[in-house]
C-alpha cells in the first residue's frame, strides 16, 4: 500500500483537516490572564490611540517586550473586530507556519518521509499545539526562530545552490529579526551561541563562509532598527529599561520573581513532547552519534534544542513557554530518527503514550481536589468530562497506532494515526479548560459590570490587577496601591494611579457624596476592611479571587 507522504490526496486531506481543527480552537475559549489578556488588550489600546510606537498597558508604558506580536494582533483587530480568534490568530499562524515550515525543511534536508513525519510529530507535541492557541509572546518567538533554524538548515544543505543559499540566509537573519521584535536580544543571542557551539562540536568552520553575513546585517537592521530608534526618541527612559533591566538582570536575578530550580523545565519538556516520549532519547542519541564531515543537519538541531533548554534552566527568570522554541528541532530529529527506524519504533512510543493515557484516566476523578476554594470545585467537575474524552482518544489512539506499527509493520500510518490522536487529545483539553479560565478572567462578571458602566464612569483596581477585563471592557482602570508590572510606567507617568489606599479612599468618599458613579475591583480582604472602615458601597459581584463595588451613598459598607 502506498505510504501517506506520497499521496498528495492524503496529505492535503490530513492538512485541511488538521487545519479545520487548529483554526476553530482559536476562539474556543475565553482569554485567560495572565499573558492573553494583556497582550490583546495592549493591542486593543494600539488601535483605539493610533500610536503604534510606544506600547500602553492599562494606558501605562509597557517596555518590557517589543511590539511585533501588539502590532499583528491590532492588524487583526483592525481587520476583523476584537474577539478571542482574533487575539489568538497570529500565534496561531506562528505555530501552523512553525509545522509547515519544520515539514518543509525537513524534506529538504533529509528526504521527503521525514518532512511528513516532522510536520506530524511537531503539530502533535502537547506542548506545541497547546500553545499555539494561546495569545502569548513565545509562540511568536519560535515561529521566527523556526524560520531562522530552517533557514539555516536549507541553505546550508549539501547540494544547495549559491542563489538558493543566499535566499535562506537572508531568510534566516530576517527569522532572528523578527525574533528580536517579538522578544528582544535572545532572538540573535541564542541563534549565534547555538551556531558558536555547532561549530566547535562538529568542527565546521567552513559554515561560517556561507552566512552571506554583510547582506544579512543589512537585513536584520533593516528590520529592527526603526522601531528601536523612533520608541528611543519618544522615550529616552527606553534604552536602559528594556535593555539592562529586562535581559541583564532578568537573566542574572531573580527580580520578576521567576525563579525555579535547574530541572524546572525537565517536566514541562517530559509532558510537552507527548506522545513521541518512548522515542525521545534514542532521536537525541541518533543526531548526536551523527557521522560525517562538512555541513552536519541533526547535530545543529540537537545543539539547538539542548542549548536553549540549558540556558533557560540556568537564567533567574523561568515560565514554562521559554523552552517552546526547541520544538521545532526536535521535531525534525525524532522525524529523522523514525525515518531509519523500523515499525518497532512507533510501536514503542505508542506503547509509552497509552501508558501516561492509563495513568492520566486513574487520576481524573480526583480533579475536583487539587483546589481549596469551594467555589472551583464546580469548575473542575466541568472539566473532568473533556479530561476524559482527551484521555481516552489518546489511549485508543495510541493503541490502534501500536496494532498498527506491531501486526501490520506500517510505520508511516501508525505515526500518523499516533500524531492525530496526540493533536486532537491537546485541543480537547484546552477547549474544555473553559470553565476555569473564564474563571481566572472574570468574565462572568461582565453582565453586573456593563449594566453599571458608562463610559464616563471610573473603575480602580485595588490591590490587584485585572489581566482580562480591560479587554473585555473595552476600556483602561485606575490602578491603586498595586503597581504590578507596570511600576516602572508608572514612574514615568504618575499621575496615572493612586498610589495610596487612603488617598482612594478619600476620592472615593467625595465622588460618592458628590453623586458620581465609581465602580472599584478588589481583593477580598481589602474589601472586608474598607466594610468595617463604612466607604460607601454596594458589592455587585463577587468570587474569592475579587469583590466588585460601586459607589453608593446611600448604603455605606455593604
Amino acid at each position: 500500500m502506498t505510504e501517506p507522504h506520497k499521496s498528495k490526496t492524503t496529505v492535503w486531506i490530513v492538512f485541511l483537516l488538521f487545519c479545520i481543527v487548529w483554526f476553530y480552537a482559536l476562539g474556543a475559549r475565553t482569554l485567560v490572564p495572565t499573558d492573553e489578556g494583556r497582550y490583546a488588550e495592549m493591542a486593543r489600546e494600539m488601535v483605539a490611540t493610533g500610536d503604534f510606537i510606544t506600547p500602553r498597558l492599562n494606558g501605562i508604558k509597557y517596555f518590557e517586550k517589543p511590539p511585533l506580536q501588539n502590532w499583528m494582533n491590532a492588524l487583526t483587530f483592525a481587520l476583523f473586530g476584537l474577539g478571542e480568534w482574533q487575539a489568538r490568530l497570529w500565534t496561531g499562524l506562528c505555530g501552523l507556519f512553525g509545522v509547515v515550515l519544520t515539514a518543509y525543511a525537513g524534506a529538504r534536508v533529509f528526504n521527503a518521509r521525514t518532512g511528513f513525519l516532522a510536520g506530524a510529530v511537531l503539530a502533535s507535541s502537547f506542548f506545541w499545539a497547546a500553545l499555539g492557541h494561546v495569545n502569548t509572546l513565545d509562540m511568536g518567538l519560535s515561529g521566527m526562530m523556526t524560520l531562522a533554524l530552517c533557514g539555516l538548515l536549507i541553505a546550508q544543505r549539501k547540494g544547495a545552490g549559491p542563489r538558493e543559499r543566499r535566499r535562506w540566509m537572508l531568510a534566516c537573519w530576517a527569522g532572528m529579526a523578527l525574533a528580536v521584535l517579538s522578544k528582544g536580544l535572545i532572538g540573535v543571542v541564542l541563534p549565534g551561541a547555538v551556531l558558536v557551539i555547532y561549530s566547535f562540536v562538529a568542527r565546521d568552520w567552513a559554515i561560517w563562509k556561507r552566512l552571506h553575513i554583510g547582506a544579512g546585517l543589512l537585513v536584520f537592521f533593516l528590520i529592527t532598527v526603526p522601531w528601536f530608534v523612533l520608541v528611543s526618541i519618544k522615550n529616552p527612559e527606553f534604552l536602559r529599561f528594556f535593555f539592562i533591566h529586562e535581559h541583564f538582570q532578568r537573566f542574572t536575578s531573580k527580580v520578576h520573581s521567576r525563579a525555579g530550580p535547574p530541572w524546572y523545565f525537565l517536566p514541562i519538556l517530559i509532558a510537552g513532547i507527548v506522545p513521541w516520549l518512548g522515542i525521545f532519547i534514542q532521536s537525541l542519541w541518533q543526531a548526536a552519534r551523527e557521522p560525517g564531515s562538512g555541513f552536519q543537519p541533526k547535530k545543529i538541531a540537537l545543539v539547538w534544542a539542548v542549548f536553549i533548554f540549558f540556558f533557560f534552566s540556568v537564567s533567574g527568570s523561568k515560565l514554562p513557554s521559554y523552552i517552546l522554541p526547541i520544538f521545532p528541532a526536535l521535531g525534525l530529529l525524532i522525524a529523522a530518527y523514525l525515518d531509519q527506524a523500523s515499525s518497532r519504533a512507533v510501536a514503542i512510543a505508542s506503547g509509552v503514550t497509552a501508558a501516561i493515557a492509563l495513568i492520566g484516566l486513574a487520576f481524573v476523578h480526583r480533579m475536583p481536589g487539587m483546589t481549596d476554594e469551594a467555589f472551583a470545585v464546580p469548575l473542575y467537575e466541568a472539566y473532568m468530562p473533556w479530561v476524559y474524552r482527551g484521555t481516552v482518544l489518546a489511549l485508543l489512539g495510541a493503541l490502534a497506532a501500536f496494532w498498527i506499527a506491531f501486526k501490520m509493520h506500517r510505520k508511516e500510518l501508525a505515526a500518523l494515526v499516533l500524531a492525530a490522536a496526540g493533536f486532537l487529545c491537546s485541543q480537547l483539553l484546552m477547549i474544555g479548560h473553559e470553565p476555569l479560565g473564564s474563571y481566572a478572567a472574570g468574565v462572568h462578571h461582565l453582565p453586573a459590570l456593563e449594566k453599571e458602566v458608562t463610559k464616563d464612569t471610573p473603575i480602580y483596581l485595588v490591590g490587584r490587577y485585572e489581566q482580562a477585563l480591560p479587554f473585555y471592557l473595552r476600556r483602561t482602570m485606575t490602578l491603586v496601591e498595586h503597581a504590578d508590572e507596570m511600576a516602572f510606567g508608572l514612574e514615568q507617568e504618575p499621575r496615572l494611579w493612586i498610589p495610596k489606599r487612603d488617598d482612594f479612599v478619600r476620592k472615593w468618599r467625595a465622588d460618592t457624596e458628590a453623586g458620581k458613579k465609581s465602580i472599584a475591583i478588589m481583593r477580598p480582604n481589602i474589601y472586608e476592611e474598607f466594610k468595617q472602615q463604612g466607604v460607601p458601597m454596594r458589592v455587585i459581584g463577587q468570587d474569592p479571587r475579587r469583590v466588585i463595588v460601586v459607589s453608593d451613598n446611600g448604603a455605606a459598607g455593604q
